[in-house]
């Protein structure tokens, strides 16, 4: 697990690019606080430069891991981000095949496979994984993502110049650089409360897409995608294993050894929940010590399940520690985690993750967790409403919009599920519904409150909303425009279940949970290993009916099947809670200065972006209790903190 950046292309004479690139290797210095390394060199008789820079964490051959590294005549050169847990095996076909090591590293592994299979490469590795190959046998560089997008990669083009990097910051180092705002991106942020790929809230900056490689060469740069999500088409039809329970246990216990390899100390995120608990509960399976355990929680019974994690860790017999959040620690890390982000803290819980992965670095340098299950396997209320969604959406939309949703404002506060169930199936466009799931603005609640169009133009009162999202597809991140519909759908003959999981899969976890989880604990210099990512892992899944995900209103349900022999009763048939921060009685209570300061003081950088009556309502609300805003306030808080972190006006 490391941080990488690099650039390739004429630079100017201006530039110094040795200096430059340091500067880069410099800004993510906290992804690898080991070693860091640098390549130069030249291509097309001296009128390219080619600069690699690697910052390494130490996880796997400590002694010899040091990165750039090359094939034997040095000609083929990589700096890799991530790790691969199939290594071992695909080092032994490669000695096979004639290649000599010189290293016990993943990283090599990658260079011969290159060697031997040229770009297809990737699609022999099983892991997460960011990488820059640079051949200069062929003069091309090779630029590659993993198949969920668990490990990052930014580009950004820059008078004929490409640059790369693990984090955005590295990006803003190169000389010329300005941190701009994308309006287009700037929607989407409030159409999702984050933003879609390949987009990013910086002008110029794009993601390359999990599932991809891009290829540099002749001073033209090459997309190619090599994976798909397996749930954005419909199930195959194929015989289903006679105890699918029991297979699936075997395979996410491969998983969990797998990535359990490390010449480190480790041990492992412990929320309580199935996830987390299966996964600590098949570790201690394969160690020789108690597995060391982390879990933190906070004050507020409804949001605290250090508790269940306390059962777990009980029944296990790990090394337990446990953190309590309190609302000042949010209020004093959160400049500084946006910092680390290069974006809003969309999700409130990043907050407790940081911390709880600081803690944690104390003790071990990496973690397994149980991120992705249930966007795997199933596992949010709307997996369970969603297939329903087409029977409510036979009702006139008069009924559903002009009279049972209006009474649903009514509803208590403690049936926000039943309410927000209801609001979401009455959507009549998919990519809306998807994104009203996570509590994101509907079309009119837009329109009511931000005062500029998706190509950042003023808006008046009466103007006409484009749909939610728009698509960027130059990979230097100029892109298209509005207007364009994102790609979230799969097949319209994919089952309910299939479409929303192809969403999440391509989505809501690459460009929100994963980075979540990549910033935070390579902020620490801690990695994280999420064994239900498995790509192959979710291709079994992805083969069986729905039911052995959701089975009437049960969620996750062949993973419950398969964990009853691991955990405690009390944990298989908990009410799921998820990882949910107080933000709404916070922003009431020990934020609500805060709050006010940034969203209605006069320093305010983002004012522009909204309508000041539509702005203070939505406020009010919140404070007095009369509605729950909290998601849409803590993203436009996050917002303002964002803008005034990078200098943006």
């Amino acid at each position: 697990m490391c941080g990488i950046a690099g650039f390739i292309g004429a630079t100017s004479p201006g530039i110094d690019s040795n200096n430059a690139l340091r500067k880069m290797a410099q800004a993510i210095a906290h992804r690898g606080p080991d070693d860091e390394g640098f390549l130069f060199a030249s291509a097309a008789r001296g009128s390219v430069a080619i600069g690699l820079a690697h910052r390494r964490l130490s996880i796997i051959d400590l002694g010899t891991g040091h990165q750039p590294l090359g094939n034997e005549d040095g000609r083929v050169q990589i700096v890799f981000n991530g790790e691969i847990y199939n290594f071992q095996e695909l080092r032994r076909e490669l000695q096979a095949c004639g290649h000599a090591f010189k290293t016990a590293s993943d990283t090599e592994v990658i260079v011969h496979a290159y060697e031997q299979w040229g770009d297809e490469c990737v699609q022999r590795l099983r892991g997460m994984f960011a990488f820059a190959l640079w051949d200069g046998g062929r003069e091309r560089l090779m630029l590659a993502r993993d198949r969920f997008g668990k490990k990052p990669l930014f580009l950004r083009s820059q008078d004929g110049v490409l640059l790369f990097a693990s984090e955005i910051k590295a990006l803003l180092t190169w000389p010329g650089v300005q941190a701009e705002v994308d309006m287009n991106a700037v929607w989407d942020y409030f159409s999702y409360r984050y933003v879609p790929g390949p987009a990013t809230l910086f002008a110029g900056i794009s993601k390359l897409p999990p599932g991809s490689y891009a290829v540099w060469s002749d001073g033209r740069l090459q997309q190619h995608r090599y994976f798909a999500s397996p749930d954005g088409r419909p199930r195959a039809r194929e015989p289903v294993p006679k105890n699918p329970e029991v297979e699936l246990l075997k395979r996410l216990d491969e998983s969990v050894a797998m990535r359990m390899v490390a010449d480190v100390p480790f041990g492992a995120f412990l929320s309580g929940g199935i996830d987390s608990s299966a996964v600590v509960a098949l570790m201690t399976r394969h160690a020789e010590q108690p597995i060391k355990t982390f879990s933190v929680g906070f004050d507020d019974p409804a949001c605290n399940e250090l508790g269940y994690a306390r059962v777990v860790a009980e029944r296990l017999g790990t090394d337990h520690h446990e953190l309590l959040v309190a609302p000042d620690q949010i209020i004093a890390q959160l400049p500084t985690l946006i910092g680390f982000r290069d974006a809003p803290i969309s999700e409130p819980s990043d907050v407790p993750i940081y911390l709880m992965a600081k803690a944690a670095r104390c003790h071990v340098k990496m973690v397994l967790t149980g991120e992705g299950a249930d966007e795997i396997l199933g596992g949010y209320p709307k997996h369970r409403f969603e297939p329903f969604g087409r029977y409510y959406r036979y009702l006139p939309g008069g009924l559903r919009h002009g009279v049972i949703e209006p009474l649903l404002d009514h509803l208590p506060f403690a049936f926000r599920r039943a309410r927000t169930a209801l609001t979401c199936l009455g959507l009549d466009h998919f990519d809306e519904r998807m994104a009203r799931w996570f509590g994101a603005m509907s079309t009119g609640e837009r329109a009511r409150l931000v005062a500029f169009s998706p190509n950042g133009a003023q808006l008046s009162e009466s103007s006409l909303f484009a749909p939610a999202g728009t698509m960027r597809t130059a990979v230097d991140g100029r892109g298209a425009g509005p207007g364009r519909a994102l790609q979230f759908d799969s097949a319209p003959e994919a089952s309910p279940l299939r479409r929303i999981l192809y969403f999440d899969q391509t989505s809501w976890l690459p460009d929100n949970l994963l980075e979540r989880g990549d910033r935070m604990t390579m902020a620490v210099g801690l990695e994280a290993r999420m064994p239900f990512m498995d790509h192959e892992l979710a291709g079994w899944v992805a083969r069986l009916p729905d039911r052995y995900r959701v089975r009437g209103m049960t969620g996750k349900w062949l993973l419950r099947e398969a964990a009853r022999e691991l955990l405690p009763q009390e944990i298989l048939h908990r009410k799921k809670l998820g990882f949910r921060v107080p933000i709404d009685q916070w922003l009431r209570g020990p934020m609500r200065a805060f709050l006010l300061d940034n969203l209605s003081g006069g320093q305010a950088r983002t004012a522009v972006y909204y309508r000041p009556a539509a702005l203070q309502r939505v406020i009010d609300e919140h404070l007095s209790g009369r509605v729950n805003h909290e998601k849409l306030l803590w993203s436009l808080l996050n917002l303002e903190l964002w803008c005034r972190h990078f200098g943006i006006s």
